[in-house]
């Protein structure tokens, strides 16, 4: 028998793209910070800056910690600011 393994609970977070700024920012439930600054770039398809990444900063709701990510729109990937 396999054993099952539960999903990744999801957190909400709340996401904006540092030239939009936070007033255009956006609640959105993910597994990680990381997650979230992938899931709002392909929710809200924000403007590229240089080198087609845009730089998104997230917030926990919960904990309030925030990080900042450049995420590449082109593939998708995250890395820390």
């Amino acid at each position: 028998m396999t054993a099952v393994r539960p999903l990744a609970a999801h957190r909400r977070f709340f996401a904006w793209a540092e030239h939009a700024g936070r007033a255009h920012g956006h609640l959105v439930e993910a597994a990680s910070y990381e997650a979230a600054a992938v899931g709002y770039a392909e929710l809200y398809s924000p403007a590229p800056i240089d080198g087609g990444e845009v730089r998104i900063h997230v917030a926990g709701v919960d904990d309030h910690r925030q990080h900042c990510f450049l995420v590449d729109l082109d593939d998708a990937a995250a890395r820390v600011c």
